[in-house]
C-alpha cells in the first residue's frame, strides 16, 4: 500500500513540476513576441472554422487518402470475395469484380464526386507502387508453390499437354491480333509487339487458382490431380519465360534488338540456378526450422527476392519474373517454405494484392465498349481464348492417353486465367501495347474464363459419371451403425474418437468410425498437403491402436467447412455426426453470448440473417455460428462435445427436462450395452413422473441392466454430484434451457455431449 502511494506521489510531483516549468517558459517566451514585432495575420475566421479547414486539409493529405483507399479496398474486396465463395466461385473473381465496381465502370460513373475524392488521379501512383510490391510478394509465393520434384517425375505427359495448351492459344491469339490490329492497336506499336501480347494473354493459366480448385474438389491426390497440377506448373514456368522474351521484344522494338536482352536474361537464370540456388539450399539445410532461424537469415532470403526482382527489372523482363524465379529456387524443404509462405502470404494476399485488383479495376472502363461491334469483338476474344486453351489442352491430353472425361477436365482447369491474366494485361497496358478498350475486353475475358471453370467441371462430372464410387458413397452402402467424427484441431481429436468408440465398442464389426478433417483452401498449398494430412491424423491413428478399433480417415480441402461437414454426413448416411466445440459457448463474455462472437468477429451469413429478419439477435445464443450452421444443414443426428478432460464413460448423467428428451434413452442403452456405463437420469421439473412413456422406457432398461440405471430428482442434485460425472448427455433443447435459466450446473458440468436429433 505504501509503495503504491509513493509511486502516485512521485508521478503527480514529476508531472506537475515539469508542466509548470513548461508553462513558465512559454509565458516568458511570449513576452519576446512584441520585441520581435511578430504580427499574426487575421483571417477573419472563427476558431471552429480554422479547425474545420485544418481537418479538411488533413483528410486530403496523400497519406490519409492512401489509408482510406486501403481500408475501402480491403473491405469491398473481402465482401465480394465472400459472395463469390458462397456461389461456388474462387474468391479472386469477387476481388476482381470489386476492383471493377470501385473503378470508372460503376462508382466512377454514378458517383463521380466520391470517386474523384477517394481515387484522385494524383494518388494512383502510390496505389500502383504498393500493388506492385504486393504482386512481387505474390509471385514469390507462386514460385515457392511449384514443386520441381513433381515436374521431374511427371514431366513427359505434362510437358506435352502444357506446351500444347500454350502454343495453340498463342497461335490463335496472334491470328486474332492480325484481324484487329488496324482497328485496336495503339499508334506506333508494331504488329509483332501487339500480336505477341495478345498471344501470351490467350495462353496464360492461373496456377494458384487452379491449385485451389483441384484441392477443393478433392482430386489433388488422384492421378488426374497430379497431372493437371504438373501441367499448370510447367505452363507457369514456360508462360513466364515466354512473357519475359515478349517484354524484351516489345521494349526493343524488334526481335533482333531484343536478343541482347534475352541473352542477358539467360545469363541471369543460369546465375540463379547454378550459384544462388545451391547457396540458399545450404542455408535452408542449416536453418530448416523457425526455432533457429534468426532475422539475419530471413533477411538473406528477402534480399535475394528483392535483388532478383531488381535485376530482371533492370535487364528489361519485368520485376515479377525475378520474384517468380526467386521463389522457384528456394530450398525444397517443405517446412522451410512453409515458414516463408506464412511470413509473406497474409500481408501479400490480404493487404497488398487487393490493391492490384482495384488498380486494375480503375483502369478498366467497360463504358468504353459502347456499341454492338465492340461487344462482338469482346465475344470473339472470349471464343478464341476458350477454343485455344480449353480445346487445345483437352486434345493434347487425349492424345497422350487420357480418357475423354479427364481430358476435358484438364482443358477446363487449364482454361482458368484469374489473377495471372490480369498481371499480363497490366504489363501490356503499362508498355502502351494495349489500348483502354482492348484492356477492358481482355479483363472481361479473364473473368468469363475463370468464372466458367466451376460450372464446366460440374457439367463434365454429370456427363461422365464415374463407375467407381468415391469413399463417401461407399460408406453410405455399409449396413452398420456409422459414426462420423469431424475435427478441426488435431490435438483435440482424441476425445471425440474415444467417445465414438464408447458408443460402438464390442459390436463385433457391426459398426464403423470415420474420422474427417477439413482444411480451409485459403490456407492450403498443394505441395505440402500430404505432410499436413499425415500430421493431422497421427493422433487419431495412435488412438485407434490404443482402442483396438479400425478407423477410416477422410481428408478434404474446402472453402466452406460447415457445408462440407454436413454434406459428407448426409451423403454417407451416417447415424451420428460428432463434432467438438470450445468452452467459449458457456464461459464467454456477455458480448460473446449475445452476438455469437465466439469463433469469428463478423460472420456475413449471420449478419445477413439478422438484417433480413430471418434470425433474432438473441436467438440460438448457446452455440457459435459455425456449430449452428452444421446442425441446421445436417440431416443426421449431431453430437456436440464440450471436452473438459473426457477420458471414460463410467458415470453418466442425463437431465430430462422435456418429453422430447426421450430419444436420449437410446443413447443410454448403447452406453450400458457397449461400455457398461452407470446412467443417472435426472428428473428436472418432474417430467419423468408425469410422462408414463418416459417412465416405462427407463424401467425397460432397468429390467435388462438393473445395476446400471438410477432415477434422481432434481432437488437431490448438487455441485459435487455433477463434478463427479464423467459425461453429461443432454439434448439441444434442454441445453438451451440451462443457458436461459442460468443454471448453476453450467459452472460445474463435466464433459458434455449435446445431441441434436434428426428424424
Amino acid at each position: 500500500m505504501f509503495k503504491r502511494f509513493r509511486n502516485v506521489f512521485f508521478y503527480v510531483l514529476i508531472i506537475g513540476s515539469f508542466s509548470a516549468l513548461m508553462y513558465w517558459i512559454d509565458f516568458m517566451g511570449s513576452k519576446q513576441e512584441v520585441a520581435s514585432k511578430i504580427i499574426l495575420p487575421s483571417t477573419g475566421k472563427t476558431h471552429w472554422m480554422v479547425f474545420l479547414n485544418s481537418l479538411l486539409q488533413n483528410i486530403g493529405h496523400p497519406l490519409a487518402i492512401l489509408l482510406a483507399q486501403i481500408v475501402t479496398i480491403i473491405l469491398v474486396a473481402r465482401l465480394f470475395g465472400w459472395i463469390c465463395k458462397k456461389i461456388g466461385q474462387p474468391s479472386v473473381i469477387g476481388e476482381i469484380l470489386a476492383g471493377i465496381v470501385l473503378g470508372p465502370s460503376l462508382v466512377g460513373m454514378y458517383l463521380p464526386e466520391f470517386s474523384n475524392f477517394l481515387f484522385p488521379v494524383a494518388s494512383l501512383g502510390n496505389l500502383q507502387f504498393l500493388s506492385q510490391i504486393g504482386l512481387i510478394l505474390f509471385m514469390f509465393i507462386v514460385g515457392m508453390e511449384i514443386d520441381m520434384n513433381v515436374l521431374k517425375n511427371k514431366a513427359h505427359d505434362a510437358v506435352v499437354i502444357s506446351h500444347a495448351s500454350i502454343i495453340v492459344p498463342f497461335s490463335l491469339g496472334m491470328g486474332l491480333a492480325y484481324f484487329i490490329y488496324q482497328s485496336f492497336a495503339p499508334a506506333g506499336v508494331s504488329f509483332t509487339s501487339f500480336g505477341l501480347f495478345v498471344g501470351i494473354a490467350m495462353s496464360i493459366t492461373a496456377f494458384p487458382v487452379l491449385a485451389r480448385i483441384v484441392q477443393e474438389r478433392g482430386i489433388h491426390k488422384t492421378r488426374l490431380g497430379t497431372i493437371v497440377i504438373t501441367c499448370a506448373a510447367a505452363d507457369d514456368i514456360t508462360g513466364w519465360s515466354i512473357l519475359a522474351a515478349v517484354i524484351a521484344i516489345a521494349k526493343a522494338g524488334s526481335f533482333i534488338s531484343s536478343l541482347y536482352t534475352i541473352l542477358l536474361a539467360l545469363a541471369y537464370v543460369l546465375l540463379m540456378i547454378k550459384i544462388v540456388r545451391p547457396f540458399l539450399k545450404r542455408v535452408g539445410e542449416l536453418y530448416s526450422s523457425g526455432v533457429n532461424m534468426s532475422k539475419s537469415i530471413v533477411a538473406i532470403f528477402f534480399v535475394t527476392l528483392i535483388l532478383s526482382a531488381w535485376a530482371t527489372e533492370i535487364i528489361g523482363i519485368h520485376a515479377l519474373f525475378g520474384a517468380f524465379m526467386a521463389g522457384a529456387i528456394m530450398p525444397a524443404n517443405q517446412k522451410f517454405r512453409n515458414i516463408f509462405i506464412e511470413k509473406v502470404e497474409d500481408i501479400a494476399l490480404v493487404l497488398l494484392l487487393p490493391l492490384f485488383f482495384v488498380f486494375t479495376g480503375l483502369r478498366t472502363e467497360i463504358g468504353l465498349l459502347n456499341d454492338v461491334y465492340l461487344w462482338k469483338i469482346t465475344g470473339l476474344i472470349i471464343l478464341v481464348a476458350i477454343t485455344g486453351k480449353f480445346i487445345g489442352s483437352a486434345l493434347a491430353a487425349k492424345f497422350v492417353g487420357q480418357s475423354w472425361k479427364d481430358s476435358l477436365t484438364i482443358g477446363a482447369l487449364m482454361n482458368t486465367r484469374g489473377l495471372m491474366e490480369l498481371v499480363v494485361l497490366n504489363i501490356g497496358y503499362d508498355l502502351g501495347i494495349l489500348t483502354p478498350k482492348v484492356f477492358a475486353m481482355m479483363v472481361i475475358m479473364a473473368l468469363v474464363t475463370t468464372f466458367m471453370t466451376g460450372p464446366t467441371l460440374d457439367l463434365i462430372n454429370r456427363l461422365f459419371k464415374s463407375k467407381a464410387e468415391d469413399k463417401i458413397n461407399e460408406i453410405s452402402k455399409i449396413n452398420k451403425f456409422k459414426i462420423l467424427v469431424s475435427f478441426g484441431n488435431p490435438d483435440n481429436s482424441k476425445p471425440l474418437v474415444r467417445l465414438a468408440n464408447c458408443l460402438i465398442k464390442n459390436t463385433n464389426g457391426s459398426s464403423a468410425i470415420t474420422a474427417m478433417h477439413l482444411f480451409p483452401s485459403a490456407k492450403s498449398h498443394y505441395y505440402n498437403l500430404d505432410e499436413y494430412e499425415n500430421e493431422s491424423f497421427a493422433p487419431i491413428l495412435e488412438e485407434s491402436k490404443t482402442l483396438n478399433h479400425k478407423i477410416t480417415t477422410l481428408f478434404k480441402v474446402t472453402n466452406d467447412i460447415e457445408s462440407d461437414i454436413a454434406e459428407v454426413a448426409n451423403k454417407g448416411e451416417y447415424d451420428l455426426l460428432l463434432i467438438g466445440i470450445g468452452q467459449s459457448i458457456f464461459e464467454g463474455s456477455l458480448l460473446g453470448k449475445i452476438l455469437g462472437f465466439t469463433t469469428r468477429i463478423i460472420n456475413p451469413d449471420r449478419l445477413l440473417s439478422q438484417v433480413t429478419g430471418k434470425e433474432s439477435l438473441f436467438e440460438n445464443s448457446p452455440f457459435d455460428e459455425r456449430t449452428r450452421a452444421i446442425i441446421s444443414k445436417s440431416k443426421v443426428t449431431v453430437g456436440v462435445l464440450i471436452d473438459k478432460g473426457f477420458t471414460k464413460t463410467d458415470e453418466i448423467c442425463i437431465p430430462v427436462i422435456s418429453p422430447n428428451d426421450a430419444f436420449l434413452i437410446g443413447f443410454a442403452q448403447k452406453l450400458i450395452n457397449f461400455s457398461g456405463s452407470q446412467i443417472s437420469f435426472i428428473d428436472v421439473n418432474n417430467h419423468i413422473n408425469k410422462n408414463s412413456a418416459l417412465k416405462e422406457s427407463i424401467r425397460a432398461i432397468e429390467q435388462i441392466a438393473p445395476n446400471h440405471v438410477s432415477l434422481l430428482n432434481e432437488g437431490g442434485i448438487n455441485a459435487d454430484f455433477i463434478k463427479q460425472q464423467d459425461l453429461m448427455l443432454i439434448s439441444v433443447e434442454s441445453w438451451k434451457y440451462l443457458i436461459e435459466t442460468k443454471s448453476d450446473w453450467l459452472t460445474n458440468i463435466p464433459s458434455t455431449l449435446i445431441i441434436a436429433e434428426k428424424e
